[in-house]
C-alpha cells in the first residue's frame, strides 16, 4: 500500500523543483550569454536561432567575383576598403549555414581586430601575405585557409581564377570543432526609436567602389547594389538586409601592401565615432563605441539610449570619416 505521506509530499517536491528551475532561468543575473540562450534568439540578428559556432568568411568583391554564392545566408556582412580603393567583405555565419560560400579571398590585418569580439571564431580565407601569417597564427581564432581544411574548398567554373575559390561551411567547421558559439557583440534589437529621417536611399563610396542601399517597403529590407548594379546571389536572389550600419571610422595605411605595391588600408574598429543606422525606411544618427578589441560595439542614439536594430541580417559598412 502506497504511503499517504509520500504521495502527498511528491507533488510538493515536484513543485519546489520546478520553482527552482524557473528561478535559475529567470532570476540570478546569469550574464548576457545566459539571457540570450534563454530567449533563444541570435545575438547577431535578433531572430530565433539555436546557439551555434561562428564562421567568418572573407569574400572577394571584385566585379569578376560576382554574383556571390551563399552571402544571403550571412547573419552579418562587414564591408571594408582594400588596396586600390576597392572593397571586400567579411561575412559572419552562425544561425544558418549555406551549402557553399564564395568566392573566397585573402584576409587582411583589419579582420583580426574585428573578429576579436566573437570569442574564438573560425575564419575561412584563401591565404595571407607571408609577413602577416604569424599575426594570424597568434590571433584568437581558428585560421582555416585551404591548407588547413583542404576538403572544405573547391574551385568553381563560374568565375576565372583567382575569383573561383569556394568553401563548404559545414566542412570548414569540422576543422574547428571548438569554435565559439555566437556571443553578444553589442547589437540590440526591438522596436524603432522615435525620430529618424525618412530615407529611401543611402550611398557609400570608396575611391574605386560604391554601395547603394535602397529601402523596399514590400520586402521590408534594404536592397543592395554594388558599383551601380543590383547585387544578387546564385542561390538566394537579391541581396538585402533588415538593418544597415554606415560606421564612420579612421581608415589609415597599414604596414602591408599588395604585389603591385599598393598600400593595404587598415580600418580601425576599436574606438568611437559617428554612425548612421538604416532601418524601416529611416536613417538614425548614432554614436558607436568599442573601447577594446576584446569587446563588442555599442550603438547609441542622440538621446543616449541603445539603438535598436530591426530583426534580421545586418550589414555594417566601414566608411572613412
Amino acid at each position: 500500500m502506497r504511503d499517504a505521506r509520500g504521495s502527498a509530499a511528491r507533488p510538493a517536491t515536484l513543485l519546489l523543483a520546478a520553482l527552482l528551475v524557473l528561478a535559475a532561468l529567470s532570476g540570478c543575473d546569469g550574464g548576457r550569454k545566459g539571457q540570450i540562450a534563454e530567449r533563444g534568439r541570435s545575438p547577431f540578428t535578433g531572430q530565433f536561432a539555436r546557439p551555434a559556432p561562428v564562421l567568418a568568411v572573407k569574400i572577394d568583391n571584385a566585379a569578376q567575383a560576382r554574383p556571390h554564392t551563399g552571402l544571403g545566408a550571412a547573419d552579418i556582412v562587414y564591408v571594408e576598403q582594400v588596396e586600390g580603393g576597392l572593397s571586400r567583405m567579411l561575412a559572419v555565419f552562425s544561425s544558418r549555414l549555406p551549402a557553399t560560400v564564395g568566392p573566397v579571398r585573402s584576409a587582411r590585418e583589419s579582420d583580426l581586430d574585428l573578429l576579436r569580439q566573437f570569442g574564438r571564431p573560425a575564419l575561412a580565407y584563401s591565404g595571407v601575405q607571408s609577413r602577416l601569417r604569424s599575426t594570424v597564427d597568434a590571433a584568437p581564432l581558428y585560421p582555416l585557409p585551404p591548407a588547413e581544411a583542404p576538403r572544405a574548398y573547391f574551385r568553381g567554373t563560374r568565375h576565372p581564377a583567382p575569383h573561383n575559390l569556394y568553401v563548404r561551411p559545414e566542412a570548414a567547421l569540422r576543422a574547428a570543432p571548438d569554435a565559439s558559439d555566437a556571443p553578444d557583440i553589442g547589437f540590440r534589437f526591438g522596436a524603432a526609436p522615435p525620430g529618424g529621417k525618412p530615407t529611401a536611399r543611402q550611398t557609400v563610396r570608396y575611391p574605386s567602389a560604391g554601395f547603394v542601399f535602397t529601402w523596399s517597403a514590400t520586402d521590408k529590407r534594404w536592397l543592395v547594389a554594388m558599383d551601380g548594379t543590383p547585387a544578387r546571389t546564385t542561390d538566394g536572389g537579391r541581396l538585402g538586409a533588415a538593418t544597415v550600419v554606415v560606421q564612420y571610422t579612421r581608415v589609415r595605411p597599414s604596414r602591408f601592401h599588395d604585389v603591385l605595391g599598393s598600400v593595404t588600408p587598415f580600418t580601425e574598429t576599436v574606438g568611437s565615432g559617428r554612425a548612421v543606422v538604416l532601418r524601416d525606411g529611416k536613417a538614425y544618427e548614432t554614436r558607436w563605441s568599442r573601447p577594446g578589441a576584446g569587446g563588442g560595439t555599442t550603438f547609441t542614439t542622440t538621446d543616449g539610449d541603445r539603438m535598436k536594430f530591426a530583426p534580421g541580417p545586418v550589414w555594417v559598412v566601414f566608411a572613412a570619416r
